[in-house]
């Protein structure tokens, strides 16, 4: 069982996030982490391939810089090897993009399964797994809380507002998880050392074959101004002196909300 996770190297958020102020994008300057979300699908995957005896789990990124930090964080929980993708071209790509970037690095690799997040800390499109999908040509099941393989199918319990629906998947296939599907490892010192001798690949978009066909200049969308988020403003404080619940439909009814 060979399974690649896509996982996704953000800006520390317990330190500042800014914006640069003449793309509007977010600046990715320093050391980068491994995207918290993307922990679980680390772990779920880790524990398909312990169960499954055979095979290993194969880390795919697209970051700037050549930065492996948050790789390094994936292999010292136990994955085998990592993919990255690396290239100035890549600044301000749109989900589209990044997808075609993903699923061409995943295609140079030997897997029956893709694991991904729903969606990224910093983007939160949720759009990008779905993408990789449709270009590889692969069924896609979101949203799973649960994942178990099953000879030549994936088994998926799969989060609803109503529940969960249980959906069964010839593989290869992708499959998003969800935050709790499985509780993921913390690395301990002997996974940490062994990370640094783990292999990553190393990538550009024209050893892809996209160059001009993926990056910011061929993005489809631009952001074009950025406002700040009005200060909140100061509430009403109703004292009840009897009337209170008449204070309140009135104030109610001024703001049109009844």
């Amino acid at each position: 069982m060979n399974i690649a996770v896509c996982v996704k190297q953000i800006p520390d958020p317990a330190a500042p996030w800014s914006l640069d102020p003449s793309t509007h994008n977010l600046v990715r300057e320093g050391k980068l982490i491994l995207d918290d979300s993307d922990a679980y699908g680390v772990e779920m995957a880790l524990q398909l391939v312990d169960k499954a005896g055979a095979g290993e789990v194969t880390l795919v990124s697209m970051a700037p810089r050549n930065e492996t930090s948050g790789l390094r964080t994936g292999l010292a929980m136990g994955a085998a090897k990592a993919i990255l993708v690396t290239d100035d071209q890549l600044a301000g790509s749109d989900a589209l993009s990044t997808a075609k970037v993903l699923a061409a690095a995943i295609a140079t690799t030997e897997f029956d399964l893709v694991i991904a997040a729903t969606e990224s800390t910093d983007g939160y499109t949720g759009t990008t797994p779905v993408q990789i999908a449709e270009l590889l040509g692969l069924p896609s099941v979101s949203f799973a809380k649960k994942v178990e393989i099953d000879g030549s199918v994936v088994k998926v319990d799969r989060q609803t507002e109503a529940g969960y629906d249980e959906v069964i998947c010839p593989l290869p296939a992708l499959v998003t998880v969800t935050a709790g599907v499985v509780e993921p490892r913390y690395p301990s010192f002997k996974g940490i050392m062994s990370a640094k001798s783990k292999p990553v690949v190393t990538l550009s978009l024209a050893d892809l074959g996209l160059v001009g066909a993926a990056g910011g200049a061929v993005a489809g969308q631009e952001i074009v101004s950025v406002q700040k988020a009005e200060a909140r403003q100061a509430g009403v404080i109703v004292e009840d002196d009897g009337t209170g619940a008449q204070q309140l439909v009135e104030y109610l009814e001024q703001l049109k909300f009844v």
